[in-house]
């Protein structure tokens, strides 16, 4: 191919990425409300199952105009596009009201739905991943587990063959909006007499099947965004199997991925520079009369460049994903920065604030806002997995350091719970 033939193919997918942009622009006037302003951050209990309707008819709109599922391979009803058109749309739709399902937009579009494209057998894609882009299904994720914590290969939620179908029994939780969701992608241990990673295989549990009980679980800040799930003898048919039978380790690690660093679309755009001052925070420093405080300036700087970091790397690590050059250790970066700077920036508003940040006027609806920050700010630091895990997983899988010893990597599943329960803690 010459010079002048790749000059031609260049200008020929401009052409064609401007005429989409121009569609897309076309459509959203005609089909979609403006935003009155900047888009809204809501809380946790401003998501509500009449809400959720609202925005699944908003989805179900965007299907119909072609606009769901934009990279999504064509068979199971999307568009099969490359990334960059939905990074175009998603530019040229900011001003506009999009479907908003909260923490389920990120588990359903970003985390579960794109790790079962890649392991769900044909048919299984193709019954449901249309009713994900119809808005008809949301799915959490039965992942943690109260007996396992960070080492998700312990997972005790046992799968028992029944014929054509499966039977569940076990216990899930920190399953963010369960309550919301239509299924649950459900870790499940399929065989107890192999090593614990071998014997994993994933479900798809329909969150409302007999013998599911879903708990909201009450936090620090009074709102539900977790719940605890319990699975009785609940008959999942062998067609909602997302892999192979105790192949569930591989799905795992591509949900670590997806999950820790893989992003949304608008992660992987160029960052046109640095933002806007740490908004919240200079808010703070202004109700406190600080804001000519040298220190206080010094901090500010110090959350606004941190900020910056934290948005390049997550620019860079997204894009890595679109090259497929992505792993676990390095997507293990984004949530580790988070991890160990969520903490630090959470103090900066009680720094900076001073007891104005932890005291606040009833009658202002926004006033509990720093110190909910501030209380919450561990949480990042834990949730998703602790920051010794991902410094563990960073070691080995990008920096190649030798394995952690272990003394239940190679046994029998069956056989280390066996001698868990004699362990005394001495080595």
């Amino acid at each position: 191919m010459t010079t002048n033939d790749l000059t031609t193919s260049g200008d020929a997918e401009d052409q064609a990425l401007a005429e989409y942009r121009r569609r897309a622009r076309s459509w959203l006037a005609r089909n979609l409300q403006r935003r009155d302003g900047p888009h809204d951050d809501h809380g946790v209990d401003y998501y509500t199952p009449e809400v959720m309707a609202t925005n699944r008819a908003l989805q179900r709109r965007l299907f119909a105009g072609g606009y769901a599922g934009i990279t999504w391979p064509q068979e199971y009803g999307g568009q099969g596009l490359p990334s960059a058109y939905e990074w175009a749309f998603v530019e040229e739709a900011s001003d506009f009201v999009l479907p908003d399902f909260g923490a389920l937009t990120i588990t359903t579009f970003y985390v579960c739905v794109p790790t079962m494209l890649t392991y769900a057998s044909p048919e299984f894609l193709r019954r449901f991943v249309p009713k994900v882009l119809a808005g008809e299904e949301l799915v959490c994720q039965f992942f943690s587990e109260p007996s396992s914590g960070s080492d998700l290969a312990g997972a005790r939620t046992r799968a028992d063959r029944d014929g054509e179908q499966w039977i569940l029994n076990g216990q899930k939780i920190w399953s963010t909006f369960a309550h919301l969701a239509d299924s649950g992608m459900c870790l499940a241990r399929t065989d107890w007499e192999v090593p614990k990673h071998q014997g994993l295989t994933w479900f798809l549990v329909p969150c409302r099947a007999p013998g599911v009980t879903i708990r909201p679980i009450k936090q620090i800040n009074e709102v539900s965004e977790f719940c605890e799930e319990f699975l009785d003898n609940v008959a999942v048919p062998d067609t909602h199997r997302i892999c192979e039978v105790n192949a569930g380790w591989a799905v795992t690690q591509t949900m670590f991925v997806l999950e820790r660093g893989a992003g949304r679309p608008e992660d992987g755009t160029p960052l046109e520079g640095p933002g806007p001052l740490a908004p919240d925070l200079v808010q703070l420093a202004r109700r406190a009369g600080r804001l000519d405080d040298p220190i206080i300036r010094q901090k500010l700087a110090q959350a606004h460049t941190t900020d910056f970091v934290a948005r390049a790397l997550g620019a860079r690590i997204t894009q890595m994903g679109q090259l497929g050059r992505l792993n676990p250790g390095i997507a293990s970066y984004v949530k580790l920065f988070r991890g160990t700077y969520s903490p630090a920036r959470a103090r900066l508003v009680v720094e900076i604030g001073g007891a104005g940040a932890m005291t606040w006027d009833p009658a202002r609806a926004d006033g509990a806002e720093p110190s909910l920050v501030y209380v919450r700010g561990r949480g990042a630091s834990i949730a998703g997995g602790t920051n010794e895990t991902q410094r563990n997983v960073i070691g080995e899988r990008a920096l190649g350091l030798p394995r952690e010893p272990s003394f239940d990597t190679r046994k029998p599943f069956s056989e280390v719970l066996r001698e868990a329960k004699n362990w005394t803690g001495r080595i």
